[in-house]
């Protein structure tokens, strides 16, 4: 039986993007320089962990998002309700059953798996080099790594990231390089959930502490992760639907655009919000699921199509990106003159906040990518500092609409 539970989202973000690879700070040679001098200054911490924690703390009340929000803000935690039976039973429930959903939400492991993990130096994080292996070179992605390179600077570690393109084998042949180069550690999103498992796994049984950052893996995963930091997708995504119920009256018809197929943020940014109406709303219908992708234009024709199909029975789209698909959505409605269909969406970047400074977008989550990456530097600092780490922790969220979008502007992608 499983000894300790705690809430993970399943979340992510998952577009097109090219081959890039990058560093911060010193890395290779210089990097192995630093580190032996970091070992050479604090075999049982001494000044350099002292030094580590001053630099540590200092980027926590320093560093601030380009909206104006705390980049190393500490991570929030939740508890896990029980399950409503096994995971065999709960599949065959229906989509819109919140109960169906419990185990790509809620995942647990075995509290005994800590015994495998690599025990802290305890010297500080001051002088140790990280590799950051991202899923794929995007706007977001882009704004996460230029955010996780500052942090790394701003509390002394050197970092190389690595992009992977969108493609597994390549993500793969990345974890086998970093291993190989032995660095201090290894952060992680990973492009597959389901295959992060065998990752993380050989990660860990090179000795080397893993951390996965952004998007959750399967639960078999978590036990040979040190920590998972991110967005609690399901959560956003639920407030984000009450939301909505709200405006709706209680009543309606609803259609999703998801995230790619497969993805944790595709069952979080669809089945989340849909479950959660039927719940709170039982007179609000799912009319239709589409997964159109990411170009407006794709997203247009989904969207033109329902128009033409429901008519006024299609009250509301949830989108699981609020920037090329909310472009897709609403200029779909506003080509149709159906401006009394709501739109929300997972967000939230430039474009999204300006459809909702329009009107034209009435929701979206607030998902910051600079303190998803603030998060992960933060912890893994904290773990070479010989601090007790959360298994998983989460950044902060919040609904925007028109009432508190200034807020958080400028966007940060």
């Amino acid at each position: 039986m499983f000894k300790k539970y705690l809430a993970v989202m399943l979340a992510g973000t998952m577009l097109v993007s090219t081959l890039c690879l990058t560093g911060c700070g010193n890395s290779g040679s210089d990097s192995k320089d630093d580190k032996k001098a970091s070992s050479e200054d604090s075999s049982s911490g001494g000044d350099n962990l002292a030094e580590s924690k001053e630099l540590l703390q200092k980027a926590i009340d320093d560093i601030q998002t380009t909206d104006n929000h705390q980049m190393m803000a500490e991570g929030t935690t939740f508890d896990v309700p029980e399950a409503e039976g096994d995971a065999e039973a709960l599949e065959k429930l229906d989509d819109s059953d919140m109960n169906k959903w419990h185990y790509y939400e809620y995942l647990d492991w075995d509290s005994e798996a800590d015994s495998r993990f690599p025990e802290s130096p305890a010297d500080g994080q001051k002088g140790k080099h990280v590799i950051l292996i991202v899923h794929g070179a995007h706007a977001w992605t882009t704004c996460y790594q230029e955010a996780f390179e500052e942090a790394c600077e701003a509390v002394g570690m050197t970092c190389d990231v690595y992009d992977p393109n969108w493609d597994q084998s390549t993500q793969d042949g990345y974890i086998d390089q970093a291993i190989n180069e032995q660095p201090d550690a290894i952060v992680v999103i990973p492009v597959s959930a389901d295959h992060a498992g065998q990752q993380f796994k050989k990660i860990t049984k090179a000795g080397i502490p893993a951390f996965c950052s952004n998007t959750l893996p399967e639960a078999d995963a978590m036990n040979n992760i040190l920590a998972y930091t991110g967005p609690n997708d399901w959560y956003q995504m639920r407030n984000l639907a009450s939301k909505l119920g709200e405006e709706l009256g209680g009543k309606g018809g609803v259609a999703y655009i998801t995230h790619n197929v497969g993805t944790s943020p595709y069952y979080a940014r669809t089945f989340g919000p849909m479950s959660t109406l039927a719940e709170e709303y039982p007179d609000i219908k799912s009319l239709d699921v589409q997964s159109p992708g990411f170009e407006a234009s794709a997203v247009k024709q989904v969207v033109s199509d329902w128009i033409t199909k429901y008519g006024k029975d299609l009250n509301a789209i949830v989108l699981a990106d609020d920037s090329d698909q909310a472009i897709g959505a609403t200029e779909a409605c506003k080509a149709a003159g159906r401006e009394d269909i709501l739109i929300v969406a997972a967000g939230m970047s430039k474009q999204g906040a300006e459809l909702i400074q329009s009107g034209e977008l009435k929701y979206a989550s607030y998902q910051s990518c600079q303190a998803d990456a603030g998060l992960a530097v933060r912890t893994v600092s904290e773990y070479f500092n010989g601090e007790d780490i959360e298994r998983v922790s989460y950044i902060g969220t919040d609904i925007i609409g028109a009432d508190n979008v200034e807020e958080y502007l400028p966007c940060q992608w």
